[in-house]
């Protein structure tokens, strides 16, 4: 009895019906027609200067470093690499095709999840009761 293996595909992403490919040949007046309205009102008001430099950055070298965290991420920044900073130090973002129409501060958080032990050396001892349930 042979063994069938399935060939598991994944599926084709697209944005709004549209495939990465054909997004990239659109102008920033269509895919801003796409997108939804607080990011498409972004895009017609146009790109403060840093934002137009980190484009002319991503453009040339592929990578950049920026302080830009409410930049839209378009299909032209797809496959390349940001550093955004997040009040401290630069956080390493890969863009994906999933990201579309996001902002580049969601993907660097700001806030440092802080996990707390147990009670401390001088805690009192009603303090370091700790119910069981």
């Amino acid at each position: 009895m042979a063994l069938k293996s399935k060939v598991v595909r994944q599926k084709e992403f697209r944005y709004r019906g549209y495939s990465i490919e054909e997004l990239k040949k659109m102008t920033l007046e269509q895919i801003a027609e796409l997108m939804p309205a607080r990011e498409r009102r972004k895009i017609k008001r146009g790109f403060v200067e840093q934002e137009e430099k980190l484009l002319r950055k991503l453009r040339k070298k592929g990578t950049a470093r920026t302080h830009c965290r409410d930049m839209v991420i378009l299909p032209e920044m797809v496959g390349k690499t940001i550093f955004v900073h997040n009040g401290k130090d630069f956080i390493r973002v890969e863009i994906k095709p999933e990201m579309i129409g996001h902002r580049l501060g969601e993907f660097a958080l700001t806030r440092r999840f802080e996990k707390h032990s147990g009670p401390g050396v001088g805690a009192t001892r009603s303090s370091k009761f700790v119910p069981l349930k």
